[in-house]
C-alpha cells in the first residue's frame, strides 16, 4: 500500500442515488486484479455527452477493463477518442477524474437508476456483474425494478434516456460494449457510430 493510501481517511458509505462527490453515488465496484473497493460516482444528467467511440477496426491497447473506467477511457483518448478526449476534460464541482463508464460500472447505473417500467432484457450476459458489491445477477423479467428515485425516473431531471449509451470497455478492434436503458441490454455497437455517455468517477475505499 503506497503512503497516499496509508494516510486515506475511512470512507463513509452514501446511499444510492445520493448527492456525493461531484454527481450521484451509483454503488461499489472491486478491481479483480488488486482486490481494492471503489465507489463510483455517476454525473448528473446535464453532463452527458455523445460521439463515436473511436476509430472502427483499431484496437486500443489498455482499454479492456471491465472496471477501470478511467484506465479505458485515458486509452481512447491517447488514440485520438474525441469523446474521451472530452470527458477528460470535465470539471465538475472542482473533481477533474472523470471518466467514460467500464462495463461493470455501467450496469450499477441501469441496475440502481433504471428509469423505465419496461421488463428488463434477458439474454445473453446482461445483468451479470461479478466485480460489484454485491454481485450483479443476470436480469430477470421484473428485476432491477424502475429506480424509487424520481430525479432518476422517466421524464426526471437526472433520468438516462431511453436509448443506447457507450461504455469504455472495448470487445474488439470493430466493437466496443454498450447499454440499452429502457430495458438493460447490454451489448456491443460498433465504434463509429453516435451513442451517448453518462460520465463516471470513482473513489478508493479501501
Amino acid at each position: 500500500m503506497s503512503a497516499v493510501e496509508k494516510a486515506a481517511p475511512a470512507v463513509t458509505i452514501p446511499e444510492i442515488g445520493q448527492p456525493f462527490g461531484g454527481g450521484f453515488f451509483s454503488g461499489i465496484t472491486r478491481d479483480p486484479d488488486t482486490g481494492k473497493r471503489y465507489l463510483n460516482i455517476t454525473a448528473g444528467a446535464e453532463r452527458e455527452l455523445s460521439g463515436a467511440w473511436g476509430e472502427y477496426g483499431e484496437k486500443i491497447e489498455g482499454a479492456d477493463s471491465f472496471t477501470n473506467s478511467r484506465a479505458n477511457t485515458e486509452a481512447m483518448a491517447a488514440a485520438g477518442s474525441e469523446l474521451a478526449q472530452q470527458v477528460l476534460a470535465l470539471d465538475i464541482g472542482g473533481f477533474t477524474d472523470w471518466a467514460i463508464p467500464a462495463r461493470d460500472v455501467q450496469e450499477l447505473q441501469y441496475r440502481h437508476f433504471k428509469p423505465t417500467v419496461e421488463a428488463n432484457w434477458q439474454y445473453g450476459r446482461s445483468g451479470d456483474n461479478p466485480n460489484s458489491e454485491p454481485v450483479g445477477l443476470l436480469h430477470t423479467e421484473e428485476s432491477p425494478v424502475q429506480t424509487t428515485l424520481e430525479a432518476f425516473q422517466a421524464g426526471g431531471a437526472e433520468a438516462f434516456k431511453p436509448t443506447w449509451y457507450w461504455s469504455s470497455s472495448q470487445r474488439s478492434a470493430y466493437y466496443a460494449f454498450n447499454m440499452y436503458f429502457a430495458d438493460g441490454n447490454q451489448g456491443n455497437d460498433v465504434k463509429h457510430n453516435e451513442l451517448r455517455v453518462r460520465p463516471v468517477r470513482s473513489q478508493l475505499i479501501d
